[in-house]
């Protein structure tokens, strides 16, 4: 009779540990399977959310402040994509690219669009819409007669040894490192983890640093302002840029090129176009 008792005592016990253990690992299959669809955020998702974050730098091309009014060649692409997509859009300007990507990898951001340089290294990570814009990187230097003296450089061969500010984790730094290795010399880089590009023509303005690398469309745009700044040193060919999203949101991609291929062929694109950069469309 004992016997038995232990018996039945151990398969209840038995039993009990086995509903437990079916319990959790229910409750862990079940937290993996919805977390994986709560993180999902492609072009449906967005679209029942009712808003679409798009994240952009705060400069005096792509987004700024105007008066009363915000203006910006991304700033006014963003509100044509809300109109098409019939979506509420909210822009939210970053200067530090870093933060754009670690938004996008945690679902906070949609889009980056801000003149991204199509890298390998950048599509291993995210998605690349069609190209968006022409431009190339230059350096940013004080011309030889004004104020603070530092050696001027027209030839990328004299960048050896020298010191390049950039953004942080700015697509440049590849461009600049194929560099170093053509000139077959050493070319330092400095990452500037809170400025943009503005802030350091700035900077190099003022004499807290001497070089600068920075987009050719900015600097042009600044080249009124900074009258003792040259940027006429190339450091890059001319670069195909667009805006980034998530790799796996395949279907905001392609709504994203269906929109762009079309509003590239209309009078209100090439209107923007030539608002911002003095041109017409590219």
């Amino acid at each position: 009779m004992a016997t038995r008792l232990k018996i039945l005592k151990v398969s209840k016990t038995s039993l009990v540990l086995l509903t437990i253990s079916v319990l959790v690992i229910s409750f862990l299959f079940w937290k993996f399977y919805t977390k994986g669809e709560g993180q999902k955020r492609d072009f449906a998702e967005i679209k029942k959310s009712g808003v679409i974050r798009i994240a952009t730098e705060y400069n005096s091309v792509g987004y700024f402040v105007s008066g009363d009014s915000i203006k910006g060649f991304e700033y006014e692409l963003a509100l044509l994509l809300g109109k098409r997509f019939g979506i509420k859009v909210e822009v939210i300007p970053q200067m530090n690219f870093e933060e754009s990507m670690k938004g996008l990898n945690e679902k906070s951001i949609d889009i980056v669009a801000r003149p991204i340089t199509i890298t390998t290294q950048l599509r291993n990570q995210y998605r690349f819409t069609q190209p968006i814009l022409l431009n190339k990187q230059v350096l940013v230097q004080r011309k030889p007669d004004f104020g603070k003296t530092s050696v001027f450089i027209r030839n990328q061969i004299e960048l050896a040894k020298k010191t390049l500010y950039v953004h942080k984790n700015s697509p440049v730094l590849l461009r600049i490192r194929n560099l170093s290795n053509e000139i077959g010399d050493t070319i330092y880089t400095k990452e500037d983890e809170k400025y943009g590009d503005e802030q350091l023509i700035a900077m190099v303005s003022g004499g807290e640093i001497d070089y600068a690398v920075c987009d050719e469309s900015i600097a042009r745009q600044l080249q009124s302002k900074y009258p003792g700044l040259d940027f006429d040193t190339d450091i890059s060919f001319t670069q195909l840029q667009a805006w980034m999203v998530r790799k796996e949101s395949k279907v905001l991609l392609d709504s994203l090129n269906v929109w762009l291929k079309e509003l590239k062929k209309s009078e209100e694109y090439n209107t923007i176009h030539k608002k911002y950069f003095g041109t017409g469309k590219k």
